[in-house]
Protein backbone atom coordinates (compact mmCIF):
# COMPACT_ATOMS: atom_id res chain seq x y z
CA UNK A 1 0.00 0.00 0.00
CA UNK A 2 1.42 3.33 -0.62
CA UNK A 3 2.67 5.40 1.80
CA UNK A 4 1.53 9.38 2.37
CA UNK A 5 4.84 11.71 2.29
CA UNK A 6 5.25 14.12 4.54
CA UNK A 7 3.67 16.95 2.18
CA UNK A 8 -0.09 15.28 2.55
CA UNK A 9 -0.04 15.29 5.89
CA UNK A 10 1.11 19.12 6.90
CA UNK A 11 -2.39 19.73 9.14
CA UNK A 12 -2.62 16.06 10.33
CA UNK A 13 -0.24 13.92 12.59
CA UNK A 14 1.24 10.31 11.28
CA UNK A 15 -0.02 7.73 13.71
CA UNK A 16 1.95 4.58 14.14
CA UNK A 17 -0.51 1.84 15.78
CA UNK A 18 2.32 -0.30 17.32
CA UNK A 19 1.09 -3.40 18.91
CA UNK A 20 2.89 -7.81 18.70
CA UNK A 21 0.67 -10.10 16.77
CA UNK A 22 -2.48 -11.51 18.78
CA UNK A 23 -4.66 -9.88 21.22
CA UNK A 24 -2.47 -6.61 21.62
CA UNK A 25 -3.23 -5.93 17.77
CA UNK A 26 -6.73 -6.17 18.19
CA UNK A 27 -7.27 -3.73 21.28
CA UNK A 28 -5.76 -1.43 18.76
CA UNK A 29 -8.69 -2.25 15.73
CA UNK A 30 -11.20 -1.73 18.80
CA UNK A 31 -9.49 1.56 18.43
CA UNK A 32 -10.10 2.48 14.31
CA UNK A 33 -13.28 5.49 15.62
CA UNK A 34 -9.56 7.10 16.60
CA UNK A 35 -6.79 6.26 14.54
CA UNK A 36 -8.89 6.02 11.17
CA UNK A 37 -9.29 9.87 11.62
CA UNK A 38 -5.79 10.59 10.57
CA UNK A 39 -3.19 9.21 8.16
CA UNK A 40 -1.89 6.25 10.14
CA UNK A 41 0.45 2.73 9.85
CA UNK A 42 0.44 -0.09 11.62
CA UNK A 43 3.34 -2.06 12.84
CA UNK A 44 2.64 -5.50 13.95
CA UNK A 45 4.20 -9.19 13.94
CA UNK A 46 3.93 -11.34 10.41
CA UNK A 47 0.67 -13.40 12.10
CA UNK A 48 -2.36 -14.23 10.18
CA UNK A 49 -3.70 -11.29 11.95
CA UNK A 50 -1.42 -9.17 11.10
CA UNK A 51 -1.70 -10.18 7.27
CA UNK A 52 -5.38 -9.83 7.77
CA UNK A 53 -4.43 -6.12 8.42
CA UNK A 54 -2.03 -5.56 5.74
CA UNK A 55 -4.71 -6.25 3.28
CA UNK A 56 -6.57 -3.40 4.28
CA UNK A 57 -3.97 -1.40 5.80
CA UNK A 58 -0.67 0.36 5.12
CA UNK A 59 1.43 -2.38 7.69
CA UNK A 60 5.15 -2.76 8.60
CA UNK A 61 6.46 -6.32 10.27
CA UNK A 62 8.65 -6.80 13.18
CA UNK A 63 9.94 -10.23 14.59
CA UNK A 64 8.35 -11.24 17.23
CA UNK A 65 10.89 -11.52 20.67
CA UNK A 66 9.42 -11.44 24.50
CA UNK A 67 12.08 -11.33 27.65
CA UNK A 68 10.21 -14.61 28.36
CA UNK A 69 11.23 -16.66 25.99
CA UNK A 70 14.73 -16.73 27.95
CA UNK A 71 12.37 -17.80 31.14
CA UNK A 72 11.95 -21.02 28.40
CA UNK A 73 15.18 -21.75 27.52
CA UNK A 74 14.95 -19.59 24.37
CA UNK A 75 17.77 -17.03 24.96
CA UNK A 76 19.23 -17.08 21.95
CA UNK A 77 16.54 -17.18 19.95
CA UNK A 78 15.66 -13.85 21.74
CA UNK A 79 18.40 -12.32 21.55
CA UNK A 80 18.33 -12.59 17.63
CA UNK A 81 15.02 -11.64 17.55
CA UNK A 82 15.76 -8.47 19.54
CA UNK A 83 18.85 -7.51 17.73
CA UNK A 84 16.91 -7.54 14.49
CA UNK A 85 14.40 -5.99 16.07
CA UNK A 86 16.37 -3.27 16.79
CA UNK A 87 17.27 -2.34 13.10
CA UNK A 88 14.36 -2.84 11.82
CA UNK A 89 12.26 -0.63 14.01
CA UNK A 90 15.21 1.97 13.67
CA UNK A 91 14.34 2.01 10.18
CA UNK A 92 10.98 2.01 10.16
CA UNK A 93 10.69 4.71 12.14
CA UNK A 94 13.28 6.98 10.73
CA UNK A 95 11.33 6.15 7.24
CA UNK A 96 8.30 6.73 8.41
CA UNK A 97 8.90 9.68 10.91
CA UNK A 98 5.34 9.21 13.03
CA UNK A 99 4.26 11.89 15.05
CA UNK A 100 2.38 10.13 17.90
CA UNK A 101 3.14 6.81 18.80
CA UNK A 102 0.02 4.35 19.91
CA UNK A 103 1.11 1.11 21.52
CA UNK A 104 -0.68 -1.44 23.50
CA UNK A 105 2.56 -3.91 23.74
CA UNK A 106 4.37 -6.01 23.88
CA UNK A 107 8.05 -7.09 23.56
CA UNK A 108 8.39 -6.98 20.12
CA UNK A 109 7.33 -3.23 20.04
CA UNK A 110 9.89 -1.86 22.65
CA UNK A 111 12.20 -0.58 20.24
CA UNK A 112 9.62 1.07 18.00
CA UNK A 113 8.64 3.20 20.89
CA UNK A 114 12.28 3.69 21.49
CA UNK A 115 12.89 5.27 18.16
CA UNK A 116 9.57 6.95 17.60
CA UNK A 117 10.43 8.81 21.34
CA UNK A 118 14.12 9.38 20.25
CA UNK A 119 12.97 10.95 17.10
CA UNK A 120 10.71 13.25 18.99
CA UNK A 121 7.44 11.23 18.83
CA UNK A 122 4.72 11.66 21.18
CA UNK A 123 4.05 8.00 22.92
CA UNK A 124 0.57 6.68 24.04
CA UNK A 125 1.01 3.72 25.92
CA UNK A 126 -2.02 1.87 26.22
CA UNK A 127 -1.46 -1.23 28.56
CA UNK A 128 -2.70 -4.73 27.86
CA UNK A 129 -6.10 -5.12 28.36
CA UNK A 130 -5.05 -8.50 29.95
CA UNK A 131 -3.41 -7.17 32.99
CA UNK A 132 -5.91 -6.94 35.64
CA UNK A 133 -3.53 -6.60 39.25
CA UNK A 134 -0.67 -4.89 37.72
CA UNK A 135 1.23 -3.02 34.99
CA UNK A 136 2.35 -5.70 32.45
CA UNK A 137 6.43 -5.93 32.38
CA UNK A 138 6.32 -3.99 28.88
CA UNK A 139 4.24 -1.05 30.38
CA UNK A 140 6.96 -0.77 33.16
CA UNK A 141 9.71 -1.07 30.74
CA UNK A 142 8.48 1.37 28.21
CA UNK A 143 6.10 4.17 30.84
CA UNK A 144 9.24 6.08 31.01
CA UNK A 145 9.06 6.84 27.49
CA UNK A 146 5.53 7.53 27.63
CA UNK A 147 3.91 10.68 27.58
CA UNK A 148 0.57 9.37 28.44
CA UNK A 149 0.14 6.15 30.02
CA UNK A 150 -3.20 4.00 30.19
CA UNK A 151 -4.43 1.24 32.66
CA UNK A 152 -7.73 -0.22 31.61
CA UNK A 153 -8.57 -1.61 35.26
CA UNK A 154 -8.42 0.06 38.71
CA UNK A 155 -6.14 -1.77 40.53
CA UNK A 156 -3.62 -1.79 37.71
CA UNK A 157 -3.64 1.85 37.76
CA UNK A 158 -3.45 2.37 41.05
CA UNK A 159 -0.23 -0.14 41.06
CA UNK A 160 1.65 2.19 37.96
CA UNK A 161 2.04 5.20 39.11
CA UNK A 162 0.88 8.51 37.13
CA UNK A 163 -0.92 6.65 34.87
CA UNK A 164 -4.58 7.26 33.74
CA UNK A 165 -7.38 4.89 34.04
CA UNK A 166 -10.31 3.69 31.11
CA UNK A 167 -12.27 0.07 31.90
CA UNK A 168 -14.03 -0.68 28.45
CA UNK A 169 -15.68 -4.15 29.38
CA UNK A 170 -19.16 -3.68 29.51
CA UNK A 171 -22.40 -5.89 28.77
CA UNK A 172 -24.04 -6.24 25.74
CA UNK A 173 -27.61 -7.89 25.02
CA UNK A 174 -28.27 -11.47 24.27
CA UNK A 175 -29.51 -11.02 20.51
CA UNK A 176 -31.41 -13.90 18.96
CA UNK A 177 -28.45 -16.12 16.75
CA UNK A 178 -28.82 -19.43 15.18
CA UNK A 179 -26.58 -21.29 16.34
CA UNK A 180 -24.69 -24.99 14.76
CA UNK A 181 -23.92 -27.95 16.45
CA UNK A 182 -20.33 -26.75 16.33
CA UNK A 183 -17.47 -26.19 18.83
CA UNK A 184 -14.74 -23.79 17.70
CA UNK A 185 -10.99 -24.37 19.11
CA UNK A 186 -8.47 -21.73 18.71
CA UNK A 187 -4.67 -21.94 20.26
CA UNK A 188 -4.65 -17.85 19.13
CA UNK A 189 -2.23 -16.14 17.00
CA UNK A 190 1.23 -16.01 17.97
CA UNK A 191 2.27 -19.47 20.12
CA UNK A 192 1.67 -22.86 19.58
CA UNK A 193 -0.77 -24.90 22.65
CA UNK A 194 -0.51 -28.96 22.65
CA UNK A 195 -2.25 -29.62 25.93
CA UNK A 196 -5.21 -27.40 24.39
CA UNK A 197 -5.37 -29.18 21.00
CA UNK A 198 -4.64 -32.97 22.89
CA UNK A 199 -7.69 -32.07 24.90
CA UNK A 200 -9.93 -31.24 22.69
CA UNK A 201 -9.12 -34.26 19.84
CA UNK A 202 -8.98 -36.25 23.42
CA UNK A 203 -12.69 -35.22 24.19
CA UNK A 204 -14.13 -35.95 20.83
CA UNK A 205 -12.48 -39.13 20.40
CA UNK A 206 -14.13 -40.55 23.61
CA UNK A 207 -17.58 -39.03 22.99
CA UNK A 208 -17.30 -36.06 25.21
CA UNK A 209 -18.17 -33.49 22.22
CA UNK A 210 -21.04 -34.34 19.95
CA UNK A 211 -21.03 -31.50 18.00
CA UNK A 212 -18.67 -30.84 15.06
CA UNK A 213 -15.22 -29.64 16.00
CA UNK A 214 -13.00 -27.57 13.76
CA UNK A 215 -9.44 -26.69 15.75
CA UNK A 216 -7.27 -24.14 15.04
CA UNK A 217 -3.89 -25.67 16.01
CA UNK A 218 -1.11 -22.20 15.15
CA UNK A 219 1.69 -22.73 12.77
CA UNK A 220 3.43 -25.90 13.47
CA UNK A 221 5.17 -28.61 11.37
CA UNK A 222 2.95 -31.65 11.22
CA UNK A 223 -0.71 -31.53 11.60
CA UNK A 224 -2.08 -34.56 14.27
CA UNK A 225 -4.30 -37.39 13.40
CA UNK A 226 -7.57 -36.13 13.43
CA UNK A 227 -10.78 -38.40 14.70
CA UNK A 228 -13.96 -37.82 12.47
CA UNK A 229 -15.72 -34.64 12.96
CA UNK A 230 -12.64 -32.65 13.56
CA UNK A 231 -11.74 -29.88 10.75
CA UNK A 232 -8.04 -28.81 11.40
CA UNK A 233 -6.24 -25.48 10.48
CA UNK A 234 -3.68 -23.86 10.89
CA UNK A 235 -4.57 -20.63 11.09
CA UNK A 236 -7.63 -18.13 10.08
CA UNK A 237 -7.96 -14.90 9.00
CA UNK A 238 -9.83 -12.55 10.99
CA UNK A 239 -13.33 -12.33 8.67
CA UNK A 240 -13.10 -16.13 8.90
CA UNK A 241 -12.65 -16.32 12.44
CA UNK A 242 -15.45 -13.66 12.78
CA UNK A 243 -17.92 -15.87 10.70
CA UNK A 244 -16.90 -18.98 12.54
CA UNK A 245 -17.54 -17.42 15.97
CA UNK A 246 -21.26 -16.50 14.53
CA UNK A 247 -22.12 -20.10 13.73
CA UNK A 248 -20.29 -22.04 17.03
CA UNK A 249 -22.12 -22.63 19.88
CA UNK A 250 -18.96 -23.46 21.88
CA UNK A 251 -15.33 -21.64 21.70
CA UNK A 252 -12.37 -23.53 23.22
CA UNK A 253 -9.15 -20.74 23.77
CA UNK A 254 -6.48 -20.25 25.13
CA UNK A 255 -6.25 -17.54 28.51
CA UNK A 256 -5.54 -14.43 25.76
CA UNK A 257 -8.26 -11.39 25.95
CA UNK A 258 -8.49 -11.11 22.19
CA UNK A 259 -9.43 -14.72 21.85
CA UNK A 260 -11.74 -14.33 24.52
CA UNK A 261 -13.70 -11.40 23.97
CA UNK A 262 -14.42 -12.29 20.64
CA UNK A 263 -15.82 -15.20 21.44
CA UNK A 264 -18.00 -13.68 24.20
CA UNK A 265 -19.14 -11.29 21.96
CA UNK A 266 -20.28 -13.90 19.38
CA UNK A 267 -22.54 -15.16 21.91
CA UNK A 268 -20.63 -18.36 22.31
CA UNK A 269 -19.78 -20.66 25.27
CA UNK A 270 -16.63 -20.31 26.46
CA UNK A 271 -13.83 -22.30 27.96
CA UNK A 272 -10.58 -21.26 28.44
CA UNK A 273 -7.59 -23.24 28.80
CA UNK A 274 -4.73 -20.72 29.54
CA UNK A 275 -1.08 -21.49 28.89
CA UNK A 276 0.84 -22.09 32.05
CA UNK A 277 4.51 -20.76 32.40
CA UNK A 278 5.68 -24.20 34.56
CA UNK A 279 4.90 -26.19 31.04
CA UNK A 280 6.46 -24.27 29.09
CA UNK A 281 3.33 -22.81 27.50
CA UNK A 282 3.92 -19.11 27.91
CA UNK A 283 6.42 -16.75 29.12
CA UNK A 284 3.97 -16.42 32.55
CA UNK A 285 1.06 -17.15 33.91
CA UNK A 286 -0.92 -14.15 32.99
CA UNK A 287 -3.45 -16.47 31.35
CA UNK A 288 -4.80 -17.80 34.16
CA UNK A 289 -4.78 -14.49 36.20
CA UNK A 290 -6.82 -13.76 33.13
CA UNK A 291 -9.29 -16.50 33.21
CA UNK A 292 -9.82 -16.27 36.88
CA UNK A 293 -11.36 -12.51 36.62
CA UNK A 294 -13.35 -13.36 33.52
CA UNK A 295 -14.71 -17.06 35.27
CA UNK A 296 -15.34 -14.50 38.50
CA UNK A 297 -17.55 -12.82 36.80
CA UNK A 298 -19.82 -15.71 35.43
CA UNK A 299 -18.35 -15.28 31.73
CA UNK A 300 -16.41 -17.91 30.57
CA UNK A 301 -15.79 -21.45 32.04
CA UNK A 302 -12.69 -22.43 32.57
CA UNK A 303 -10.72 -25.80 32.28
CA UNK A 304 -6.95 -27.71 32.61
CA UNK A 305 -7.04 -31.23 32.09
CA UNK A 306 -9.25 -33.97 30.92
CA UNK A 307 -12.05 -34.01 34.06
CA UNK A 308 -11.66 -29.86 34.09
CA UNK A 309 -12.92 -30.09 30.28
CA UNK A 310 -15.38 -32.74 30.38
CA UNK A 311 -17.24 -31.26 33.35
CA UNK A 312 -16.90 -27.59 31.74
CA UNK A 313 -18.17 -28.94 28.32
CA UNK A 314 -21.39 -30.31 29.95
CA UNK A 315 -21.84 -26.54 31.74
CA UNK A 316 -21.51 -24.88 28.70
CA UNK A 317 -24.61 -26.81 26.78
CA UNK A 318 -26.62 -24.98 29.95
CA UNK A 319 -25.23 -22.19 30.98
CA UNK A 320 -26.73 -18.73 30.66
CA UNK A 321 -24.83 -16.38 27.89
CA UNK A 322 -23.13 -13.13 29.22
CA UNK A 323 -22.02 -11.68 26.41
CA UNK A 324 -19.45 -8.44 26.74
CA UNK A 325 -17.89 -5.58 24.72
CA UNK A 326 -15.01 -3.57 25.04
CA UNK A 327 -16.58 0.14 24.70
CA UNK A 328 -13.75 2.55 24.27
CA UNK A 329 -15.56 5.54 23.26
CA UNK A 330 -14.75 7.47 25.91
CA UNK A 331 -10.73 6.89 25.27
CA UNK A 332 -11.42 7.46 21.90
CA UNK A 333 -12.65 11.14 22.59
CA UNK A 334 -10.25 11.40 24.68
CA UNK A 335 -7.60 10.61 22.35
CA UNK A 336 -8.91 12.80 19.62
CA UNK A 337 -8.69 15.69 22.44
CA UNK A 338 -4.59 14.85 23.13
CA UNK A 339 -4.06 14.79 19.46
CA UNK A 340 -5.85 18.34 18.90
CA UNK A 341 -4.73 20.12 22.18
CA UNK A 342 -1.55 17.87 23.29
CA UNK A 343 -2.82 17.97 26.88
CA UNK A 344 -2.66 14.74 28.51
CA UNK A 345 -4.36 16.10 31.68
CA UNK A 346 -7.67 16.89 30.09
CA UNK A 347 -7.57 13.71 27.94
CA UNK A 348 -8.94 11.31 30.79
CA UNK A 349 -8.27 11.88 34.27
CA UNK A 350 -7.02 9.21 37.27
CA UNK A 351 -9.49 7.66 39.04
Amino acid sequence: MAKKPHAERRNAPLLCLAASGGGHVRQLLDLEGFWSAYPHFFVTENTALGKSIAQQHDTEFVPHFALGQSRLGAGMRMLRGAVSSFWQSFWIIRRRRPEIVLTTGAGSQVFIVLWARLLSAKIILLDSFARFDRPSAFARMAGPLAHVRIAQSRKSQENWPGSLLSDPLRPIEVTETTKQDLVFATVGATLPFQRLCDLVLAAKRDGLISEDVILQVGDIETLPDAPAGVRLVRALDFAELQELLQQASIVICHGGTGSILTALRANCATIVIPRRFSLGEHYDDHQSEISEVFEQRDLVLSAHDGESLTAALQLARTMKIKPVTTDYSELIAGLHHYVQTGDPALQLSPQ
